[in-house]
C-alpha cells in the first residue's frame, strides 16, 4: 500500500461526469486522483473503448446549444446535433482547456474500493497497487453494462445487443428486427430501414415522438424559448404543436401512448416518422418467443428475421463496490439528491440519472455540490458537518417536477431539472454554499 492519500479523493472514471468532476474539485482547491480504464479520456464516446455503446450513426439527443460544460459551450460551427466523433473532440478539447488530461492516469481500472474502519477508503488498482483515500466519488457511467432480455423459444439467426451494434453492414441483405424503443434502438431501427431486406420496430408501449427540429429550432431550444410553463400545460401545449407538424402519428402505425409527455423518456428523433411514412419498415407489439427463424409477436402475428437487435438498455453497475454499501432500487443507487450516500459521507456518484436537460451542465452543477460536501466535510466549518450529514441521511427532495413517471427501472432516478435545481439551491442556501462560477480556461 502506498500510504493514505491524505486529503485525497479518489474519482474512477474520465468520461463526461468525470471530467465535471475533476474540473469541480480543481475549482474548490482539493487535492484528487482520477483513474480511467481505459487509454484516454471521453469515456463511452470513444468507439476504441472495449464496451462503448456508440455506433457510427450516433449522434447528441440534445442540441448543441443545450449540451455544453458551463463555460465552455460546444463550438458554434458544429450542427444542432453533434454526431460522436464531433462530441468525443470537444469532451477531450474540455479537458485539455482546464488541465484535466494530465491529471487522469489512464489505462487503470480501479478493480476494488473498500471503505476503511475509521473512514477513508482503500483502493486497489490494477497491477496489484494499493492506495488510501479520504473521499471516494464514483463516476464510472451508466450505458456500458448491457441488459438483454431472456427471450422465449431459440432462434436460428443472429442476436446481439445494441452495445455491441455499429454500422449497416449488420444489416445488409438481412431481415432485421429491433426490440425497444428508446433513442438508440429507434436509431438502429432507422438504420436497418435504409439497409436491411425487411425491417421492424418491436414496441412493448406507444411512445411519444419529438421531432428533432419543431417549426425549424431545435426541440429543447423551443421548449426554453418560451415563457415557463406549468408541467400539467406544457403536456397539453407541446403535443398539439407535437401534431401540428407531424400529423397523428398511429396513422403511421406507432402505438398510442399509454401516458402523457414527459411521463417517459420521449423519443427524439426526425428519420422514423420518415421511414415509416415510406414503408421502410414496420411496426411490432412485444416478441412473444423465438422459433427458429421466426419470431412470433403478442398479437399472434410471426416474420422471418436474420438478426435481432436487442435495445434493452444498460444496468447501473459499481463492480468495484460491495453492493450492500449502497441502497439499490430498481436497479439504481439510491443518493441524495442522485449525489450522496446517505450511509457514508466519505462516498458519492454522479452520472447515475437521467434527467429532461443537457446532462453536462447538469454534471457541473452536481460535481459542484460534491466538491462544496467534500470541503465541508474536510473542514467541519460551524458545524455544517453535522447539518449536512443530517440532510443526506434525511429523506430526499421531490425532484420529479410533479411528473408521475411510469413505473419502470429506468425512470426510478429520472429527474426534472428545474425541480432539482431548486433542490440545489435550497441546499445550497442551508448550508451557505456559494452559488458557483463558471469562469471560461
Amino acid at each position: 500500500m502506498s500510504g493514505n492519500e491524505a486529503g485525497r479523493t479518489c474519482v474512477v472514471g474520465a468520461g463526461p461526469a468525470g471530467l465535471a468532476m475533476m474540473r469541480a474539485l480543481g475549482r474548490h482547491g482539493l487535492e484528487f486522483d482520477c483513474f480511467e480504464r481505459h487509454e484516454d479520456v471521453g469515456g463511452i464516446w470513444d468507439q476504441a473503448n472495449p464496451g462503448s455503446p456508440v455506433y457510427d450513426s450516433a449522434h447528441f439527443i440534445s442540441s448543441r446549444s443545450l449540451s455544453g460544460f458551463h463555460g465552455y459551450p460546444m463550438p458554434e460551427h458544429l450542427p444542432d446535433y453533434p454526431d460522436h466523433r464531433q462530441v468525443l473532440t470537444y469532451l477531450r478539447d474540455f479537458a485539455d482547456a482546464y488541465g484535466l488530461r494530465e491529471r487522469v492516469t489512464t489505462s487503470t481500472a480501479v478493480e476494488r474500493a473498500e471503505p476503511e474502519p475509521g473512514g477513508g477508503w482503500r483502493a486497489t488498482l490494477a497491477g496489484g497497487e494499493v492506495r488510501g483515500y479520504d473521499q471516494l466519488v464514483c463516476a464510472n457511467g451508466t450505458t456500458w453494462d448491457p441488459s438483454s432480455p431472456e427471450l422465449e423459444g431459440d432462434f436460428a439467426g443472429q442476436i446481439l445487443h445494441s452495445g455491441a451494434y455499429r454500422s449497416t453492414a449488420t444489416f445488409a441483405g438481412k431481415r432485421a428486427l429491433v426490440v425497444g424503443a428508446g433513442n438508440s434502438g429507434v436509431d438502429i431501427a432507422c438504420d436497418a430501414a435504409q439497409s436491411a431486406e425487411a425491417a421492424w420496430i418491436s414496441m412493448r408501449r406507444g411512445y411519444h415522438v419529438v421531432p428533432k427540429h419543431i417549426f425549424g429550432t431545435p426541440a429543447g431550444v423551443f421548449a426554453e424559448s418560451g415563457p415557463e410553463l406549468p408541467m400539467w400545460a406544457a403536456q397539453r401545449i407541446l403535443p398539439a404543436l407535437i401534431r401540428l407538424q407531424t400529423g397523428n402519428q398511429q396513422r403511421l402505425g406507432l402505438p398510442k401512448p399509454d401516458h402523457r409527455l414527459f411521463e417517459t423518456h420521449p423519443i427524439l428523433n426526425s428519420q422514423i416518422l420518415h421511414h415509416l411514412s415510406h414503408g421502410d419498415i414496420g411496426v411490432k407489439p412485444d416478441v412473444r418467443r423465438l422459433d427458429g427463424e421466426h419470431v412470433e409477436f403478442a398479437d399472434g402475428t410471426r416474420e422471418r428475421v436474420d438478426v435481432v437487435v436487442l435495445a434493452t438498455g444498460y444496468r447501473y453497475s459499481i463492480p468495484y463496490l460491495d453492493q450492500e454499501l449502497i441502497d439499490w432500487k430498481g436497479g439504481r443507487p439510491q443518493l441524495y439528491l442522485h449525489l450522496f450516500s446517505p450511509r457514508r459521507e466519505d462516498l458519492y456518484g454522479i452520472g447515475f440519472t437521467e434527467g429532461d436537460g443537457g446532462a453536462y451542465a447538469l454534471f457541473d452543477e452536481m460535481a459542484d455540490l460534491i466538491a462544496n460536501a467534500i470541503a465541508t466535510s474536510s473542514a467541519d466549518a460551524g458545524g455544517r458537518r453535522e447539518r449536512l450529514e443530517r440532510t443526506r441521511r434525511g429523506p430526499p427532495p421531490d425532484v420529479s417536477g410533479g411528473v408521475r413517471h411510469v413505473p419502470s427501472d429506468r425512470h426510478a432516478s429520472y429527474l426534472h431539472l428545474p425541480a432539482y435545481r431548486k433542490a440545489a439551491a435550497a441546499l445550497r442556501s442551508d448550508m451557505g454554499w456559494l452559488e458557483p462560477s463558471w469562469t471560461s480556461p
